[in-house]
């Protein structure tokens, strides 16, 4: 009798091969478009790729493997449990970087789920693809910078000598300087210096925490 329900309702208790290729090739095509083209647009962290493809590959895994038998509703909330505990820890991943993550498991969720009409999954892909596409423009973004933090041996009475001492002791004008702190006991005063990123040279994300540090005395 539960057989003959599930049947009704268009639910079976088995993957049927077509449909894990079709969703599987659907998943593989928006991937390739979110990952391969409007990831690519600008520079970012080279590891990124590799974790978006493996979040989407395993997740829509574990939503076909979870779709296709008969398991407990825990089994659900305990893989978004899982999920939940994925985070991007490493100063070079950057807000961009986290929304790019999202789309991708939203994208897996949405065809990693058996037994649904395929033209609404197709449509919802697109939908969330062409929103990507839309708002995160490549020419609004700022060309590529560095961040250095400097370590200078006196206290400034006004914020505009900061950048002046800056140029003079790190031999070079600062796009942008940041005070990040002021020792009255030390009388030191630590800057964040922003600079044109070098040809060739990682470029440091306007978000992300400093990497470079350089202290001049």
């Amino acid at each position: 009798m539960h057989a003959l329900v599930l049947a009704a309702k268009g639910i079976t208790s088995h993957i049927a091969p077509m449909d894990l290729m079709t969703r599987g090739g659907l998943d593989v095509i928006a991937l390739l478009v979110l990952v391969g083209w409007l990831y690519r647009r600008r520079p970012s962290a080279p590891a990124m790729p590799l974790v978006l493809a493996a979040l989407n590959v395993g997740l829509f895994a574990a939503m076909s493997t979870i779709g296709a038998g008969k398991f407990p509703a825990g089994v659900g909330f305990g893989l978004f449990g899982i999920l939940s505990l994925v985070r991007l820890r490493s100063a070079a991943f950057t807000l961009r970087d986290v929304a790019y993550t999202f789309v991708t498991l939203v994208i897996a969720l949405c065809t990693g789920l058996p037994h649904r009409q395929m033209w609404l999954v197709t449509v919802l892909d697109a939908v969330v693809l062409l929103a990507v596409l839309l708002v995160d423009d490549p020419k609004s973004y700022e060309p590529p910078t560095r961040t250095v933090k400097l370590t200078l041996d006196r206290i400034y009475p006004e914020p505009a000598l900061v950048a002046h001492d800056v140029a003079l002791r790190f031999g070079q004008a600062p796009l942008s300087v940041v005070v990040d702190e002021v020792d009255y006991v030390r009388e030191t005063t630590r800057v964040s210096a922003r600079y044109p990123a070098v040809p060739g040279e990682p470029a440091t994300a306007q978000d992300a925490e400093p990497r470079e540090q350089v202290t001049a005395a």
